[in-house]
C-alpha cells in the first residue's frame, strides 16, 4: 500500500469552503481508489472549535455529501506536514505564503480552483457566508468538480504531476 497524499485545504474561518473542499476531495479520492489524507483549516481563529456552518452542511446533505469536522486555525506544522496546500482565494494564499515563508516551509501552495475545469484566470471559491442558500450550493458544485479533476491528476502523476497539469487545458 502506498503512502497517502497529504492535502490541506484552507479558507478564512474553516466553516464553509475548506471543509467542503475537504469532504469533496475525500469523496473523489474514495471513488478513484486513491489514498489521501485530507484536512482543512482557516487563516483566522474566529470559529475555532465550531462545526462547519449549518447552511454549508445543509447544502452538502441535499446532494449526499457529509461535511463535518471542527474548525481549526492553520499552523506552520500543518503546512510542513502536507504534500499540497490548497487555498480557496487569493487572500488565503497570500496569508499562507507569508506563514510558510516565515517558517521556511516549501510545501506547494496553490489556489484550489487552479484545478477547476470550468474556471477562468485565477478563479477563487466564492465565500457564501453572507449570502443565501444558492451560494452554498454553488460552493458544493465547484468543490466537487474541482476535486474530481485534482484527484484524477494526482492519480496519474502524484503531486508533481498534478502541479504540472493544473490548468494545462485552460
Amino acid at each position: 500500500m502506498s503512502t497517502p497524499i497529504s492535502i490541506l485545504t484552507v479558507c478564512l474561518g474553516n466553516i464553509c469552503r475548506s471543509p467542503t473542499a475537504e469532504a469533496t476531495l475525500r469523496e473523489a479520492a474514495a471513488e478513484a481508489g486513491l489514498a489521501v489524507d485530507v484536512d482543512s483549516a482557516g487563516t483566522g481563529s474566529w470559529h475555532v472549535g465550531n462545526p462547519p456552518d449549518a447552511r454549508m452542511r445543509a447544502a452538502g446533505e441535499q446532494v449526499g455529501l457529509a461535511i463535518d469536522g471542527q474548525a481549526q486555525r492553520v499552523e506552520p506544522a500543518a503546512l510542513a506536514a502536507a504534500d499540497l496546500v490548497l487555498a480557496m482565494d487569493r487572500s488565503n494564499l497570500t496569508d499562507l505564503r507569508r506563514l510558510a515563508g516565515s517558517a521556511g516551509i516549501t510545501t506547494p501552495l496553490v489556489l484550489f480552483r487552479d484545478f477547476d475545469p470550468e474556471a477562468t484566470g485565477t478563479a477563487e471559491v466564492p465565500d457564501p457566508y453572507y449570502g443565501g442558500p444558492d451560494g452554498f450550493a454553488e460552493v458544493v458544485r465547484i468543490c466537487r468538480r474541482t476535486s474530481e479533476r485534482l484527484v484524477a491528476a494526482l492519480a496519474e502523476g502524484g503531486v508533481d504531476g498534478a502541479l504540472r497539469a493544473r490548468r494545462a487545458d485552460a
